[in-house]
This record gives structure tokens, C-alpha cells and sequence, in this order.
């Protein structure tokens, strides 16, 4: 149960994140997304997440004041798409009601990561850490189960009916349809098989082994994917995909207007970042097949992250139902822009870095982020700039608003 006060805490919330929820400019950002996800770009597109909220909160601001951890969840998140709002808001949207999850859950695959923590910071909740093997032979494979997953419609219906009493008067309440699919089966192995450093070695001396593994692990991702299929499941009404907005003509039109909680009508992304440092010849041997049978399952695909993309261009762009495909700093940005085409957008994450370095060079980001523009402008791409992977500003939150003013000015011409 939600108290008196917190719900007052939570209503305060909501009148303030609708009245920017509400502003034109969200249908203008959302007119501006949907072209440039068809391939008719207007301008290049600005994104930042991922963001070291611990740094942020100097004046207390992010603190919950909600015990309940459903409307706790709730509550930070309009706190965070306030601040987000009103400090660097660049091409964000703001969807204009109040998403309260459903209630859902799964047994799991029935194998955990062994994690041992290495360094650790205060309030933050990213951490250095070494994964100990727990899948080290062709039996352990075994151990990877395909989940069970469940529904609790009598919960989910107690939660929707507690958050449009709270927020009567205030702000429409939708509920989430549920889950969004992260594809990146290497992520899971990489902790089960006890490091990249282990897989590096396996690729030479057991290919088989690996090949057994992520085969194991995709059956049962596969087998999610089916199961929520039946129980209305997949999330069709997020408006973001791996940190991108995903408004479209075909799946996403306006806010809230999803098609249906089927993975066909859905957005899934995918990425096989260990494989950086391996030949794209090996990267679409161990990636290629797995990815493929998964992605064809959905209507949109995401690929990539922090991954190396620009040497492997010809085999990812024909993963089944791609739309766009990150273009990480350690891609050559140039032959990126060569080589990706018109029909997929270019997803590029300017580094990080060049605002978690002691000193805050503005003119080191405005040429970074020029050189991208220019390299996709001359091969007539279609642009999206997502600031993510956020590790520190130095506690400086004015950096996120600077980074932000220079890729407008940037993006606007």
C-alpha cells in the first residue's frame, strides 16, 4: 500500500512530468523520429542515456521517498525524466501518461553467473568484476534450461487500479505489456564461460564446444520468445530500443500505439560485443546463425553496442528485419558511413570519455561529433547520436548540458 503522503510525493510528480508530457514539441520529436526510422532524414538525431544518476544527486533529489518498490520504481522514473527534461532534453520523447509495469516473472535458465566483485563505488551501481566458469564442459551445457515464464494478471490489475487512483485527475495511467528482448545471447555465455579471455581461447582449441553452448542458450531464448507469443508478452508500446527511439509508421506510429504484444509488432536488439577483437570471418561464423534465428522472430532489430561494426557491415545488415546498427567509437566512422547505405540508420555513440576526463575539452566534442556528421552527410545517411555508457562526468553535472548544446548546434547545421 501506498501512504498519504507518498502518494501526494508521487502526484506532485506526475503534475510536473505532464506538463512537458503534454507540450507540442513531443509530437514534433516524434514526427522527426518516425522520419528518420523510415530513411527520410530531416536532421540527425540526439539521444543520452545510460547516465551516472549517483553524480547527479548532490541535493538529494533522487532519493525515493516511496517504500513500495512498484510505484518506487515509478517514482524514480519520473524524477529522472524531470531532471532529464528540463537540463538536457535534446531529442527526447515523453510519452503523456504514467507507465506502471505488469506483473510477470520466470524460473530463469537455471544457471547463474559465480561474480566476485573487484572495485566498487559508492552509489553507483556499475562495478568491476570477475566471472568464475560455471559451464566448463559439454555436460554443463546441460544446465541451461529454457525458462519458465508466467503472467499475474490479478496483480498486474491491483497495480493499474492503485495508480489511477493515486493519479485520478492528473495524468492517464497505461500499463506496460512487458518485456522487451535483449538478443545479445554472447552477454550470458561470456559470464557462464568464465570471461571473454576463456571464450578467446575456446574459439582455437574447442569451437565445438562454443558452438554446442550458444546454440543451448539460443534454444532457450528462442523458447521465451515463443512463450510470451502466447501469453501477450512483448513490450509494443516502449518508444526506446537499446537507448534509440523507435517511432514508426509500421509498429510504433504515436505514443501508446502499439500494435499488439506479439514479438512480429515489436522492437528486439541484439549484440556480440566480445567479438571486437576476433575476424569478422569468425564473428559471423559464432554470431551470425543464432542472431539470425532469433531476430527474424521480431519487426524491428537493433545490432550492436560498444562492439567494432564497420569491417563486418555486409553479413550484419542482412540480419533478418534490421533497422539500425551502432556504430560504437571503435568503428572507423568514415568507412561506416561508406558502407551502411540508406536503408539503416547509422546509430552512433559518440564516446563518453571526452566528458569523464578531468578536463571537459567542449571543442574536442563539438569536433568529434562534426567529423561523424560530416562523414554521414557526404554519403547521404540517415543519423542518430546516442551519448550512452555513461560512467562519470566527475561529478559535474553541466557537462550533459554543454554535451548537449553542441550536438544541437551540430545536428541543426
Amino acid at each position: 500500500m501506498v501512504s498519504k503522503q507518498e502518494k501526494e510525493v508521487l502526484r506532485q510528480l506526475a503534475q510536473r512530468y505532464m506538463q512537458y508530457a503534454s507540450l507540442p514539441v513531443q509530437k514534433e520529436k516524434i514526427r522527426l523520429w518516425k522520419a528518420l526510422n523510415r530513411g527520410e532524414m530531416e536532421r540527425p538525431m540526439v539521444c543520452i542515456d545510460q547516465i551516472p544518476w549517483y553524480e547527479l544527486n548532490d541535493d538529494g533529489f533522487f532519493n525515493p521517498q516511496v517504500e513500495d518498490p512498484v510505484f518506487r520504481s515509478v517514482e524514480i522514473g519520473l524524477k529522472q525524466k524531470i531532471y532529464q527534461w528540463e537540463h538536457f532534453p535534446v531529442d527526447m520523447v515523453l510519452d503523456p501518461y504514467i507507465v506502471i509495469p505488469l506483473a510477470f516473472g520466470d524460473t530463469g535458465i537455471g544457471i547463474s553467473a559465480d561474480r566476485e566483485c573487484l572495485a566498487s563505488e559508492k552509489g553507483n551501481e556499475t562495478y568491476a568484476q570477475h566471472f568464475n566458469a560455471v559451464i566448463k564442459d559439454m555436460e554443463d551445457i546441460e544446465k541451461i534450461k529454457d525458462p519458465v515464464i508466467w503472467r499475474d494478471d490479478e496483480k498486474s490489475r491491483e497495480w493499474l487500479e492503485e495508480a489511477r487512483e493515486i493519479f485520478n485527475g492528473i495524468a492517464p495511467v497505461e500499463q506496460s505489456a512487458g518485456i522487451q528482448f535483449h538478443l545479445g545471447v554472447w552477454d550470458n555465455l561470456t559470464e557462464l564461460l568464465g570471461g571473454v579471455q576463456d571464450i578467446y581461447y575456446d574459439f582455437i582449441d574447442r569451437p565445438e564446444f562454443l558452438h554446442s553452448a550458444v546454440e543451448r542458450i539460443t534454444q532457450s531464448r528462442l523458447s521465451a520468445i515463443e512463450q510470451c507469443n502466447k501469453l501477450g508478452l512483448h513490450n509494443d508500446t516502449i518508444n526506446t530500443c537499446h537507448c534509440s527511439y523507435i517511432y514508426t509508421d509500421e509498429l510504433l506510429p504515436d505514443s501508446g500505439m502499439g500494435k499488439g504484444p506479439y514479438s512480429k509488432n515489436c522492437w528486439a536488439f541484439g549484440l556480440a560485443q566480445l567479438f571486437s577483437s576476433v575476424s569478422p570471418e569468425l564473428m559471423e561464423e559464432f554470431e551470425a546463425p543464432y542472431i539470425n534465428r532469433m531476430a527474424e522472430h521480431f519487426g524491428m532489430i537493433y545490432y550492436g553496442c560498444c562492439d567494432r561494426l564497420d569491417d563486418r557491415l555486409d553479413w550484419v545488415k542482412k540480419i533478418p528485419n534490421i533497422r539500425k546498427v551502432s556504430c560504437s567509437p571503435w568503428s572507423n566512422r568514415e568507412v561506416f558511413a561508406e558502407k551502411i547505405g540508406q536503408n539503416i540508420v547509422m546509430s552512433n555513440k559518440p564516446s563518453p570519455a571526452f566528458i569523464g576526463a578531468n578536463d571537459f575539452d567542449r571543442e574536442a566534442v563539438r569536433k568529434d561529433l562534426k567529423r561523424t556528421y560530416d562523414a554521414a552527410r557526404h554519403n547521404n545517411v540517415n543519423l542518430e547520436f546516442i551519448l550512452k555508457d555513461i560512467s562519470t562526468i566527475r561529478h559535474e553535472p553541466e557537462r550533459l548540458d554543454e554535451w548537449a548544446c553542441i550536438a544541437m548546434e551540430v545536428v541543426s547545421g
